[in-house]
């Protein structure tokens, strides 16, 4: 993959072709080669002082979304299979399992901090376009919510360097943007308020501002449903299915093992 990148970043349809060979390898599952890719149009997107538009943005979440989940997922089965009595060789298979997802994490972010958020703070603030300007706030309340679910990842991890406070910062500043310039049916404004729900269910350890979050995106959603167009109906309320099942479990009676619990979470 080093190969081809390499060969592809000279030339005037970069751009193009990387995002082409991005959706053959989402297609053929290949998340790391996804994820490689999208650096790559990063970089070039950032040289050129550009943002990256709506498609490359989701690339770039799904590819990374679905390159870490697994290792989220590896972490949390082992952790939950071990017990005082587990010995050193399954103790050192999680923190390669940690190693590795961590890593991943702090690469993503690394990209967000560096290039997607400042240069997206950067083109709003500069923007007279009333459309362009919109548009630029949109990517960086995506961009923020994005870093906020990737400390969090790390504070699934490791609660002890600060990341669970990294993510709420993140998730608030976004939502402070979202509230004051998004529609409550937004898809990014109700993500981002699910998952921001989700961190102080289970990082923050905070259930009550956790329910009141979720109820609130759901309820200032419901009423404005009735003036959405079809597209924006479905993917309204797919996020708001979610809330709402998360609303469910965490006010029924406690779990007697959380450890079990799926709480679900958006893109």
């Amino acid at each position: 993959m080093d190969s081809i990148i390499s060969s592809m970043r000279g030339s005037d349809d970069a751009i193009k072709a990387g995002i082409a060979l991005v959706k053959m390898a989402e297609h053929a599952e290949r998340y790391k080669d996804m994820c490689a890719l999208m650096r790559m149009v990063v970089d070039l997107k950032f040289g050129k002082n550009e943002d990256l538009d709506v498609e490359e943005r989701n690339l770039l979440s799904v590819g990374y979304k679905n390159l870490v989940g697994a290792g989220r997922g590896s972490h949390r089965h082992v952790k939950h299979q071990m017990d005082t009595k587990s010995s050193d060789l399954a103790k050192g298979y999680l923190d390669v399992i940690a190693k590795e997802t961590t890593g991943i994490c702090k690469e993503v972010l690394e990209i967000l901090e560096t290039q997607l958020i400042p240069k997206a703070t950067e083109l709003k603030d500069a923007e007279s376009d009333a459309e362009k300007k919109g548009s630029l706030l949109q990517s960086c309340i995506f961009y923020l919510k994005m870093a906020g679910d990737y400390y969090r990842y790390l504070a699934e991890i490791d609660k002890s360097q600060g990341y669970d406070k990294k993510a709420q910062e993140l998730y608030l500043e976004g939502t402070e943007l979202a509230n004051g310039t998004l529609q409550p049916t937004d898809p990014i404004r109700l993500g981002l308020a699910l998952n921001l729900s989700v961190c102080y269910y289970e990082i923050l350890g905070d259930r009550k501002e956790a329910c009141r979050l979720a109820k609130d995106a759901f309820d200032q959603a419901i009423s404005k449903l009735d003036k959405l167009e079809e597209v924006q109906y479905k993917d309204a309320t797919l996020i708001m299915q979610l809330l709402r099942d998360n609303l469910t479990l965490w006010t029924t009676a406690d779990n007697p093992d959380e450890e079990d619990v799926t709480v679900a979470d958006a893109e």
